[in-house]
Formats: C-alpha cells, structure tokens, sequence
C-alpha cells in the first residue's frame, strides 16, 4: 500500500519525502517496526513514541507521522499532524480498507450499563439471525472467537482489525462500549456510528491518570454524538441535554417518564426459587410487555435501551421478548450456586454510583439481610472509598470491607480510608484483608434470606499487586472456600 493511500483521510503537512512511498505495514509500537514501516509517534502517559524515531528508522521504517518537531535523516518521508492520535485511527480504517462501512455500528457509552446493554442487544440481533460482533470490557467476541479485553475501547488500530475481521466472518453489525477515554485519546476515530447510545453520567473517572473533572468527563461522553448518524439517549438522566451540547445526529430517547419515545410503565419486581427478576410495559414508538430473569430498575433502562437500538433493525416483538428472558451477563449481578436458603450474586460495581444503585436495588426485593462485600482500588480517588463505604453501611445490613486490586498502595491503609466511610453508618461491618477469607466468611455465616453481593471484581480474574497481576476469579475462591468448608465438616445452610 502507498503513503498516499493511508493518509487520504488524514489532515497533514509534508515535511520531508514523498508520500508514493510503499509501505508494508502500519506501527505505532516502536518495537514491532520492520523494513517498510510507517510509523506513527504516540505521546502517551507513560512513554512518547516521538522518543524512537531513530530507532525506528535504523529498523527499517521508511515514514513516520509526528505531531512534534523532530529531526529526521534524508530519505525518510516525515508528515506532521494535528494529532498523532487522531492520524493512527483515519490511518488505521484506511489501512483495514473502512471496515465500518461495510457493517452496522453500535456505540454505547455511559457511566453505567454499557456492557449489560451490549450483550442484550447482541442477544436480541443474533436471535433475529443478525450476525453481530461485541466489543467491551469483559471481551471481544468475533464469530467464534472469543478475546478478552485489557481495555473497555481497544486502541484504534486494533479496532479497525476487530472490524475487519468481523466483516470476513460475515457480521452484519457490531455493537461495542466507547469509554469516555477511548473517545478522548480518538481510538473510535476514523468512522462514523450508525448509532450512538447514552446511558447515564455521573462523577466517575476522574483523576490524575483519566479526567481532569466532570465537565471535562461529560464533554468526552458527548463526543459520540458529534461522531454518530441516531443518537438514542437517556431522557431520564439530568446530564442528557449537558452531554448532547453541540450534537450532529437525530436524538430519540427512552426513559421511564412522560414525553420519551420509548417508555417503561407498570413496573413488577418478583421474587422466585431465588430468581430476581421483573417485567413492565413498553409504551410510545413500541408497545409490548417486558420480563427479565435480572434485577433492578437499572435493567429497566439497560433492556428498554436494547429495545430502543434494535427498533431500528425491524425486529420482531416476539425475538426481542425471549431473548431478554435469556440474557446473563459475567459479573454483573451474575448468581452463583450455593444453597437454596441464600443468595450470592457477583457484580462489577466499583464506584459510589454503581454501589448505591446496586444496593438499593436489591433492597426493593426484600431479603432477609443484605450483606455487602467489597473493596477498592488502589492508586485511585480516595474520595471513592469514604462514599463506597458509606453508602454500603446505609444500605446494607452488614458490609465486609476486603481487598481488591491493591496496585502500588498497602491493602491496610486502603480498608481504613474505607472504614472512615463505613463508620459514618448505622451498618454492621467486619474488615478481613483476604478476599478469599472474606468470602468465606459471608459463606459461612450466611443466614436463611440473605442475599449476600460480591462487588468490585465482576468479570476480573485478576488481583492487581506491586504492578504484577495474579491470577484470582472469585467463583474459584467461591469452589474453594466450598470445599474446605466440606473437608472440615462445616455445613452451608
């Protein structure tokens, strides 16, 4: 392929050489460089790939795309852009020959419920004989193939490969999480959705290594709909109309007040053979009744978006029903099996939000107790442990503060800044170190009724310490924990 080629789409200053180069390949890792690259200079948090160039031109790079001032010798072909960034995901849609455009997009964004909402609507597309691919924070799924996921929006480069792959597997559509970092640093650059989706916003990400704030939080969220052709959207959240300032597409929302296109009425919570779950109406553009085997107002929301989406592929009422009675998703209100007497459920909430949302959700089905285990990160808002804790010691009737990814900083100090939280409660609280111990003493202490939450891992099979990651999935401490209750004659009720 030629220079020219790649950076048609691209806004650019030639500095130096000529772009009727041929080029092999597209690299924006200084390690993966070889004869005939093309290589693009990423400033990141970490390393600054403007640091290479030399490196890269004695490995055989043959151009290289900047956004600072650099000197390069004769004979390599320089372009200077506005924004590295923003060139590596027009470079890489061009280099897959605009995947996107042979395939319906989906973007879902929001504080909350974007993975849930994704494997809902993939349920419903695939039941109605739509071939779709997700991409999300749990994994990639790409007909048969299944990819876990290191970040919620992968870097643009291996997106535009993501696509490329599904159309060859012969996907119709794709719907995928857009993270507000993955819209800032322009990894969904390059191509326009079909279809953008808000969830929800609330003060979230915001820190030394992600936002700087939450209005600059909001505006990123808001850049989808500046990049989408439908925006479907929250009617309901306060923050609506802040993250649609300056929107480019048609807006139709969904909510559960009065005036959405889409609308949730008479809402049941049940409660059987330890199964939450609910069902409602949906009235406006469709009109048809609802049920879900998963909890809470929130997938309320999280299935009338799903409904929302899916209006626009003519799918029939009766697919898009039973395949919302279907759905399960990894770690978000995931229950596992342990007795008939009491509950475990296993959900990724790791924020105040998400927690609180969580909470009082079960709260509405009436368990005989609620006891709510977590921890928090480390290197990550202090401001998030004193809330987390408060708010599980309002809610729930006993709050077991544990460990989670501990990252840089000692377990120890992290249980007390979320002790300081919890003690500004009425709850009962217990603080045990090991997760696995921790577990174990929910189990093992479990009363007839309890509906007992695991919160913060969800889907992670992982536990983050001093940089290196071990291995660690809660439903293998769940077995463990069984079974050495069984080996020391210990009975679970």
């Amino acid at each position: 392929m030629y220079l020219s080629k790649l950076v048609e789409k691209t806004e650019y200053i030639l500095l130096q050489g000529s772009t009727e180069v041929e080029i092999t390949d597209l690299v924006y890792d200084s390690r993966k460089v070889k004869q005939g690259s093309v290589f693009v200079c990423i400033s990141g948090a970490v390393t600054d790939g403007h640091n290479y160039v030399e490196e890269v031109i004695n490995k055989g790079a043959l151009a290289i795309i900047a956004e600072k001032e650099i000197p390069v010798k004769t004979g390599i072909t320089l372009l200077k852009v506005p924004n590295t960034r923003l060139a590596l995901a027009c470079m890489s849609a061009a280099y897959f020959d605009y995947p996107a455009s042979k395939i319906k997009t989906i973007g879902i964004t929001g504080t909350k419920g974007k993975t849930t909402t994704t494997y809902m609507v993939r349920s419903i597309l695939e039941s109605a004989g739509i071939k779709t691919g997700l991409i999300g924070t749990i994994e990639t799924i790409i007909g048969d193939e299944v990819i876990p996921s290191d970040n919620t929006t992968p870097e643009s480069y291996l997106l535009q490969e993501y696509f490329a792959k599904m159309v060859l597997e012969g996907c119709d559509c794709v719907v995928m999480e857009v993270s507000s970092q993955g819209l800032m640093l322009h990894r969904v650059g390059g191509f326009i959705f079909d279809f953008g989706i808000f969830t929800n916003i609330e003060p979230d990400h915001i820190g030394p290594n992600e936002h700087k704030d939450f209005e600059e939080y909001m505006a990123c969220k808001g850049l989808l709909f500046k990049n989408c052709r439908v925006g479907i959207v929250n009617g309901d959240d306060v923050h609506t109309v802040k993250v649609l300032e300056g929107h480019t597409c048609e807006i139709k929302s969904y909510g559960l007040e009065e005036g959405r296109d889409l609308r949730a009425v008479n809402i049941n919570y049940s409660n059987k053979l330890g199964t939450l779950g609910l069902n409602y109406e949906i009235q406006g553009l469709m009109n048809f009744p609802v049920t879900l085997n998963v909890p809470g107002k929130f997938n309320v929301y999280n299935s009338l978006t799903a409904i929302a989406i899916c209006r626009h592929f003519n799918i029939p009422v009766e697919v898009i029903q039973k395949a919302l009675t279907s759905v399960l998703v990894k770690g978000r209100l995931e229950p596992v099996a342990i007795s008939d007497k009491f509950l475990v459920l296993i959900d990724y909430a790791h924020n105040a939000m998400s927690l609180k949302s969580l909470l009082t959700t079960i709260k509405e089905y009436n368990p005989g107790r609620l006891v709510c285990l977590f921890g928090c990160g480390g290197n990550r808002s202090k401001l998030r442990r004193f809330e987390m804790g408060e708010i599980s010691s309002n809610l729930a009737d006993l709050t077991v503060v544990t460990s989670d990814n501990p990252r840089n900083e000692e377990p120890e100090d992290i249980l007390n800044d979320i002790l300081t939280g919890v003690k500004k409660g009425n709850g009962e609280y217990i603080a045990i170190i090991d997760r696995k111990e921790a577990i174990r003493y929910c189990i093992e202490n479990a009363i007839e009724g309890d509906v007992v939450i695991l919160a913060g891992k969800g889907h992670e099979d992982y536990q983050e310490i001093k940089g290196v990651k071990h291995k660690m999935d809660e439903r293998d401490l769940i077995s463990q924990v069984l079974k050495e209750l069984k080996e020391e004659g210990i009975k679970v009720i």
